[in-house]
C-alpha cells in the first residue's frame, strides 16, 4: 500500500495507529497500522447513508472530520500540498483508507471514495467548492458563512447541498484563492477582488464586516469560450441581429455595452470583440482580469489596490491614462464605474476607433447620464452640454443586455446616438426585443424587431469597409422574421 511515498515529514500518529517502522518507503506517515480488525456489523456500527453527490448528512460531516482531523496528526499537509497533484491524491487515499480501517468505520465502496475524494480537495484545492467549480452550468457561486452556500443555475438562484466544515475553513480556502494573484484577505485588509486560474471573477468580504463568517461570491465562465453563435442558440439574439452586431464589431463602431448585474454584459463585450482583426493592438483595462479575447496582441492591464499602509494604488483612470501611451488600436475597459469614463471618451474621440466599454444602467438612455454622471463625479467642471458633445462624439453604439424575469438572458437594445437637439442626447434604435408574453411553462416569448429608422447610421461604416451590402441583407432579414414569426409567437402566449 505504501509503495510510492514521497519524502514528507511526519507526525505524531492518530490515535490507534501504531509506531511501526515502514523500512522500504520515503512516505509521509511516520506509522504504520496494524493489522485491521474484521469489519463491525453494520447494525452494530448505527450508520445511516452519507448522501448521495449533491448532499451531506450530519453523520457524514463528523465522520470526514474525524477522519481529517487523524489525517492532520499523521502528515504534514503543508508538504503534502507541495507534491505533484495525483502522486499527493494517492498518497492521501491510501492513509486515508488505513484511517477508514484503524476506526472500524462500516462505508461502501463509493462512501469511501467520496470521503477520500472530498479530503484531497481539502487539501489540494477549494475543498467544497470544487465540485461547484467543475460543473459548468453554474453561473455564480454564493458562500454566505460555512453552512450556507447557493448556486445560479439557468438565471435561478438555488440552494447547493454542500458546507464548510467551520469559518475557519472557508477563510483557508478564501486565502488560497487570493494569494494566487498576490492579494490578500484578513482582518487588517477585509475585502478583496481576486480570480481563478480559469478568468473566474471572486469577491471575498471577511470578518469583522461579514458577521456570519466569510462571505465569497464567484462569478464562474464557462470553460468554453462563447461565441455570437452561441447566444444565439441561447436566443439571446437572432441570427439577423447577431450579424448586426458581428458588423458592429468589425467595422469599428465605438462601442458601449449597459445592464443590470448579472445580465450577460461581459460575455457580451467578450464576443463582440472577437470581430477586431488579428492585425490589431487591443489593450484591455480591468479591475479583476477576466475578458478572454482571442486575438493574437493583446495587452492586458490590470488595477492594483492599496497596500496596508494605503500607498501604492493603481486605479482604472491610471491604466487608461497610461494605455494611451502604449500605441492601442482598441482600448477595452472591462467595467467603467468611475472618471475613467471622461478618458476612455477622450481616447474614443482621438482615433482608437472600435474602443468598448461596460457599465452598470438599465436603459440605453440611463447608460448615457451614467456616463456623464461619472465624469462629473470626477472633478471635471465642465458644463453639462459640453460632456454630452463629447459623448455623441466618441460613442457610437449602446448595446443594451438584460436577465428577464424567468431567469432568460436578453439583447433587448441595440441603439445608435445620432446627435444632439439642444442640450438633448438623440438616439436611435437598429433594434430592439419585444416581449409579447408568457407560455404554458412560465417563459417569456419574445422576438427581437427592427428599428423604426431602418438602416442604420453605421452604414457609411459598413461601407467604408465593405460590408454595406450584409447589413442591409441583415436588416431585411430582421424585418421579414418579424412580420413571419411574430403571429406564430402569439399563438403560444397564455392569455
Amino acid at each position: 500500500m505504501f509503495g510510492k511515498r514521497t519524502d514528507i515529514k511526519p507526525k505524531s500518529a492518530p490515535a490507534g495507529v501504531s509506531d511501526t517502522a515502514a523500512g522500504d518507503r520515503d512516505v509521509a506517515v511516520k506509522t504504520s497500522p496494524p493489522a485491521p480488525p474484521p469489519p463491525a456489523p453494520a447494525a452494530e456500527t448505527n450508520m445511516e447513508p452519507i448522501g448521495g453527490d449533491n448532499a451531506r448528512s450530519e453523520q457524514y460531516y463528523q465522520i470526514k472530520t474525524s477522519i481529517f482531523n487523524a489525517l492532520i496528526d499523521t502528515v504534514d499537509l503543508a508538504q503534502m500540498a507541495a507534491l505533484e497533484t495525483e502522486a499527493a491524491r494517492e498518497e492521501i487515499g491510501d492513509i486515508v483508507t488505513e484511517i477508514i480501517a484503524v476506526k472500524s468505520l462500516v462505508l461502501s465502496v463509493s462512501e469511501q471514495q467520496r470521503l477520500i475524494t472530498d479530503i484531497c480537495n481539502d487539501v489540494l484545492g477549494y475543498g467544497p467548492l470544487e465540485p461547484l467549480l467543475a460543473r459548468d452550468d453554474i453561473a455564480d457561486i454564493m458562500v454566505n458563512g460555512a453552512a450556507q452556500t447557493f448556486i445560479e443555475v439557468g438565471g435561478k438562484i438555488e440552494k447547493a447541498g454542500i458546507k464548510f466544515r467551520d469559518n475557519a475553513q472557508l477563510m483557508n480556502i478564501c486565502q488560497r484563492i487570493v494569494s494566487q494573484v498576490g492579494r490578500r484577505v484578513d482582518e487588517a485588509s477585509p475585502i478583496c477582488d481576486a480570480r481563478l486560474a480559469d478568468g473566474s471573477r471572486v469577491n471575498v468580504i471577511a470578518p469583522p464586516l461579514s458577521i456570519d463568517g466569510p462571505s465569497l461570491t464567484i462569478r464562474k465562465f464557462k470553460k468554453d469560450k462563447l461565441k455570437l453563435s452561441d447566444l444565439v442558440n441561447f436566443g439571446a439574439i437572432s441570427p439577423a441581429g447577431a450579424t448586426i452586431l458581428e458588423i458592429i464589431g468589425a467595422v469599428r463602431c465605438n462601442v458601449i455595452i449597459s445592464g443590470g448585474t448579472g445580465s450577460g454584459k461581459t460575455t457580451l463585450l467578450n464576443s463582440l470583440s472577437a470581430f477586431a482583426a488579428n492585425d490589431e493592438r487591443i489593450i484591455t483595462c480591468e479591475d479583476t482580469a477576466e475578458l478572454q479575447l482571442q486575438q493574437p496582441h493583446v495587452v492586458r492591464l490590470e488595477t492594483r489596490p492599496p497596500n496596508l499602509e494605503g500607498a501604492g494604488e493603481i486605479t482604472m483612470r491610471d491604466l487608461v491614462k497610461n494605455c494611451l501611451r502604449m500605441r492601442p488600436e482598441r482600448i477595452i475597459v472591462g467595467e467603467v464605474r468611475g472618471p475613467e469614463a471622461f478618458d476612455l471618451l477622450q481616447a474614443m474621440n482621438t482615433g482608437h476607433d472600435g474602443s468598448m466599454g461596460t457599465l452598470h444602467a438599465n436603459t440605453p438612455r440611463e447608460a448615457i447620464s451614467r456616463i456623464e454622471s461619472m465624469i462629473t463625479m470626477g472633478g471635471f467642471s465642465l458644463p453639462a452640454k459640453t460632456i454630452r458633445e463629447m459623448i455623441v462624439s466618441a460613442v457610437d453604439v449602446v448595446v443594451q443586455a438584460q436577465r428577464l424575469r424567468d431567469g432568460s438572458r436578453r439583447i433587448i437594445s441595440v441603439s445608435e446616438i445620432i446627435g444632439m437637439e439642444g442640450d438633448v442626447v438623440i438616439s436611435q434604435e437598429a433594434l430592439s426585443y419585444e416581449v409579447l408574453g408568457e407560455n404554458a411553462n412560465g417563459k417569456l416569448v419574445g422576438i427581437h424587431k427592427p428599428g423604426e429608422a431602418g438602416i442604420p447610421k453605421f452604414m457609411e461604416k459598413a461601407r467604408y469597409y465593405g460590408l454595406g451590402d450584409k447589413l442591409a441583407e441583415a436588416v431585411e432579414q430582421l424585418n421579414e422574421v418579424y412580420e413571419r414569426e411574430k403571429p406564430k409567437l402569439l399563438a403560444q402566449i397564455v392569455r
